[in-house]
């Protein structure tokens, strides 16, 4: 199983050309938002959204503000990964109800660290949370493009794009969000010269250092 895992990931790149005509089913389209949602967050606060966005017409829309690269018209579906806005004591209150409700945890156990994030949240620059949040984005970027590679599914993970443009486009700012990454998924086109090419990496010997 381990080695099946490590030929999945020699097998996954950044797709070039997604293949129009296949669209990945309900079933795998599933599969990515639960990975989504399960994905490892700080404090499992969760400040992030993800649009599926399947629609033709929309795609090709968003295709020049993506630098006029072609996976975000031809992918089955583009995922946007989207911060919130900003974290209000709010957002953190409804985040430990949750905990309570789920986990049948009592307040008076939860009150602390509730207060402390709220405390110091509060404390933190608007610019300071917005960086935060960026980077549970990315690792949500990780978990999935690993799952995609352990089911079969292609990716082409993406900054290259207009963020306001996209923001307007979908309507984002009117429901509290912001985009920061990019992910088309679909199947690579038979065509696409990239997928036979040999993954380049340091080797683990130089990536990798063991203190015993």
């Amino acid at each position: 199983m381990n080695s099946e895992i490590i030929e999945k990931l020699k097998w996954r790149y950044a797709t070039k050309k997604f293949d129009a005509s296949k669209k990945l089913s309900e079933e795998k389209l599933n599969i990515l938002k639960e990975a989504f949602n399960l994905t490892a967050t700080s404090y499992g606060l969760q400040p992030l959204k993800m649009l599926v966005i399947s629609d033709p017409e929309t795609k090709e829309q968003l295709m020049p503000f993506s630098m006029d690269q072609p996976q975000v018209r031809d992918a089955s579906h583009v995922l946007v990964l989207c911060i919130e806005d900003k974290i209000t004591p709010e957002y953190i209150t409804q985040h430990f109800d949750r905990v309570e409700a789920s986990r049948k945890t009592s307040r008076n156990i939860l009150e602390p660290f509730e207060d402390f994030l709220v405390t110091s949240f509060s404390e933190k620059l608007p610019e300071e949370i917005s960086l935060w949040m960026i980077n549970q984005a990315y690792l949500a970027m990780g978990n999935l493009l690993t799952v995609c590679a352990l089911v079969d599914i292609d990716a082409c993970p993406m900054e290259g794009f207009d963020p306001e443009k996209y923001d307007e486009l979908l309507q984002l700012r009117k429901i509290g969000l912001r985009s920061v990454l990019v992910l088309p998924v679909g199947y690579r086109a038979h065509d696409d010269e990239f997928s036979e090419m040999k993954k380049v990496r340091r080797g683990v010997e130089e990536v990798v250092i063991e203190i015993d």
